[in-house]
């Protein structure tokens, strides 16, 4: 009965991932017949580059406040949603709604509300005397405005999954808190998030997986990589750029493809002894 989802997984899978290792020790220009196997001289080439550093580092800083910043606004959120006040199921459908639009959409309306040209927020600021910032052309701007709205687009996930596990919660334990004289803030720190680990490393988990391979946004906001050159961005833009260079982009996706099995690897070893299971 697995077979036929074996094969599908075979097939589009592991099968793709073994010959990305494999295209990763040629040197390929794409398009061509013809390729001269090279060993890891690719991965020397990637590592002893100018490069390197900027898109490893480009890589943790987007990855590290994208998730951050989704998780800790998704909770606030959450929280808020979690009231018992009029309008909450209307609120929690437009909070998550940003989540399923398409990352295309999403990229082309804000990269129309922060072009520093005719964009809706060069409008307002032009209003109140100042200057828009070049968000576009500017490589450090260009990344915290795809990191804005990478954080707006998927802080609906976390905060819809918060709210599950914030619902989720034992009424008696916190009602029992209460009695104690424990005010909220005592309750939410002391019980309510401890409680919340198994959904904070759940999220923890996709949300980091999500941002590595976050790439859509990066494509229509920025599409020459200017300060927003990421790993899964390099490997595209070197092989469907102007470099053409398919095998040093399998490079780096074999590079990508280690880092997220090497922290997924120490999150399951190390944070999830801290996750209280009830």
């Amino acid at each position: 009965m697995a077979l036929p989802n074996l094969v599908l997984i075979g097939t589009f899978t592991y099968w793709p991932l073994i010959n990305n290792i494999y295209y990763s020790t040629l040197d390929w220009t794409l398009g061509s017949a013809s390729a001269t196997v090279v060993g890891l001289q690719n991965y020397v080439t990637f590592f002893t580059s100018e490069d390197a550093a900027k898109v490893l580092g480009t890589t943790g800083i987007f990855t590290l406040i994208t998730v951050g910043g989704s998780m800790v606004l998704g909770l606030l959120v959450a929280l808020a949603l979690n009231s018992k006040v009029r309008g909450t199921t209307f609120a929690r459908s437009a909070v998550f709604a940003p989540y399923v639009l398409s990352g295309v959409g999403v990229g082309l309306v804000w990269l129309f509300i922060f072009d520093p040209g005719y964009g809706v927020l060069a409008w307002i600021l032009r209003g109140l005397g100042q200057q828009s910032p070049q968000w576009i052309n500017d490589p450090q701007l260009s990344l915290v405005m795809v990191i804005i709205v990478y954080v707006w687009k998927n802080l609906g996930y976390c905060a819809v999954v918060y709210l599950a596990g914030l619902q989720s919660l034992p009424r008696d334990v916190m009602e029992a808190a209460a009695l104690d004289g424990a005010n909220g803030v005592r309750r939410f720190f002391h019980i309510s998030l401890p409680l919340l680990s198994p959904t904070t490393f759940f999220l923890l988990i996709t949300t980091m997986l999500s941002s590595l391979q976050a790439f859509d946004l990066i494509r229509i906001m920025t599409p020459l990589g200017n300060g927003t050159s990421t790993l899964i961005y390099e490997a595209y833009l070197q092989a469907f750029g102007a470099y053409n260079r398919a095998g040093y982009s399998a490079a780096i996706s074999v590079i990508l493809f280690a880092v997220l099995l090497v922290i997924t690897v120490l999150q399951l070893r190390f944070v999830e002894r801290k996750v209280h299971y009830s």
